[in-house]
């Protein structure tokens, strides 16, 4: 260094800031002249800006300052010698940062006691500099007003980088979410990605953020998602939550019927089409600022016509759903009784899938499906069907036919549900050993909705009253299913099947039989 690079200090007052804030900022410090570090710490030592600190970093060259850059990944601001290794050193770690480290963020301010080694206005603009400044001409209150200045150009820049990434992050992943079916599952989703998409740096509003979502049924509020120190609330009615501060901003909200921020917390309501309250309640580790609600606010436009399309799908499928039970119920029964035989035919395959290995989705349907199963005795004459003694070879082969008849009933439909229902239909009294009907069809040649619902159908059946039989003992039932293991059954589905009795045996007492 030159006797011109010396830092000339005014006795001057700087003003503080008093915003609430996380993490001190930090400033690295690059000039090869100690000195210029011990003046720079003690004039700023008391620093403030937002009510947050400075965390001042020292390089005593320009790969010392490539090195706290690639350390520190958050630097606010550098103050940046020119002259030191080189004549250009600080020139080119200006360009390294920019162009080889790609950082866009950090501002630079250049300090030079030799203006002439570097013309003001092409350093600025070549090298995006947020400002000039001769050592000479630094007093410490200018100091700290261009250190002001730069870290509101860091914070600003990172405000509008993180809003972006944030709406980025919504609309990228708004296509797979608003896909979801299952009302808990959106709501699981929803919160997670409100969560990140305004978090996206650990010192921001919502880091250690926690949420809930809450769904109005029989007249009061239930968490039907929830995350942080929500997590095991989840089932709970919001009366039982042990947070004040959060069942008031819901109260707000729901009284109100619409969005209420409130500091660190935010609640939205949502209210669908058909007359559903949904609540979504987030609560930060800091105030939620004016950017971030409004990203919220953009967001929770689609949540709302998202929770109308979700009410509207469920209804649809809740209607879609009875209908197939009570088709199955009357084809199954067509007696004086009113049993529960395919709702609980329904719930065994649908457990026993899961158990089997299957996605959620193929046990989704196979529930759906299974009720079904029987539509074939549709087409069977009452007198055979209804018959109260032992049919006799002729009247077998006319039984038979129900499975042929509802796969005829089914297979035109290109919908998955009936699909699956149509396959089931012909195959569910198939045997495993190969003497089943229609087709004898052998082993893991059926399909695996047909030999579910097979060993789901024979179960159910030999526990209930028939107009032909009456209902055997439990252990008679297991017995026979024991003994058909290998022969009438899938081996793995009867071993899945023993494993899971007691889940079994509980669907069976929740749906018993009723008469008219």
């Amino acid at each position: 260094m030159t006797d011109n690079d010396d830092l000339i200090f005014a006795d001057e007052s700087q003003e503080n800031y008093v915003r609430p804030c996380g993490k001190p900022w930090k400033l690295l410090v690059v000039d090869d002249d100690e000195f210029v570090h011990k003046v720079t710490t003690m004039v700023l030592e008391d620093y403030k800006f937002e009510g947050c600190s400075l965390h001042i970093l020292n390089a005593l060259s320009a790969e010392e300052g490539k090195a706290m850059l690639l350390e520190h990944q958050d630097i606010a601001v550098i103050l940046l010698d020119v002259v030191m290794e080189t004549s250009h050193a600080g020139l080119d770690l200006a360009e390294w940062i920019r162009n080889d480290l790609g950082n866009d963020m950090t501002r630079i301010i250049l300090r030079t006691g030799q203006p002439g080694e570097a013309p003001e206005q092409d350093v600025i603009f070549r090298y995006d500099i947020n400002d000039y400044k001769e050592k000479s001409e630094l007093t410490s209150q200018k100091l700290a007003t261009t250190v002001t200045t730069a870290i509101r150009s860091y914070r600003d820049i990172r405000t509008i980088e993180r809003n972006r990434a944030g709406l980025a992050q919504i609309v990228e992943a708004s296509p797979t979410l608003f896909k979801t079916q299952s009302l808990g599952e959106f709501a699981s989703g929803v919160l997670s990605l409100l969560s990140s998409s305004i978090s996206l740096e650990d010192n921001t509003l919502i880091a250690r953020a926690s949420g809930l979502a809450a769904s109005k049924s029989n007249g009061e509020f239930k968490v039907i998602a929830s995350t942080g120190i929500y997590e095991n609330d989840r089932g709970d009615s919001l009366n039982d939550l042990n947070d004040e501060r959060a069942i008031w901003c819901i109260e707000q909200a729901a009284k109100s019927k619409q969005n209420f921020f409130s500091g660190e917390c935010f609640a939205g309501y949502y209210r669908t089409a058909s007359g559903s309250e949904n609540i979504i309640y987030l609560q930060g580790a800091g105030p939620i600022q004016e950017n971030d609600q409004h990203l919220i606010e953009i967001f929770s436009s689609n949540i709302s016509v998202a929770f109308d399309n979700i009410d509207l799908n469920q209804a649809i499928a809740e209607t879609q759903r009875e209908l197939l039970f009570t088709l199955g119920e009357v084809v199954e029964t067509r007696s004086s009784e009113t049993a529960n035989h395919v709702r609980r035919v329904a719930e065994y395959s649908y457990l026993l899938a899961l158990q089997m290995g299957m996605s959620q989705e193929e046990a989704d349907r196979l529930k759906l499906a299974s009720p079904m199963h029987d539509v074939g005795k549709i087409g069977i004459p009452d007198s055979v069907l209804l018959k109260p003694d032992k049919l006799n070879n002729e009247e077998f082969d006319i039984i038979r036919q129900h499975t042929l008849i509802g796969y005829e009933i089914l297979k035109g439909s290109t919908r998955q549900v009936l699909q699956t229902a149509a396959k089931l239909a012909l195959q569910h009294h198939e045997r495993w050993d190969g003497n089943g009907y229609p087709h004898g069809l052998k082993g893991k040649d059926i399909c695996w909705e047909g030999r579910i619902t097979m060993i789901a159908d024979v179960f159910d059946a030999l526990g209930t009253n028939r107009i032909y039989k009456k209902a055997w003992p439990m252990e008679e039932i297991l017995a026979f299913i024991k003994e058909g293991k290998g022969r009438q059954f899938d081996p793995d589905l009867v071993d899945i099947f023993m494993k899971n009795l007691d889940d079994i045996l509980a669907i069976r007492s929740s749906l018993p039989d009723k008469t008219r």
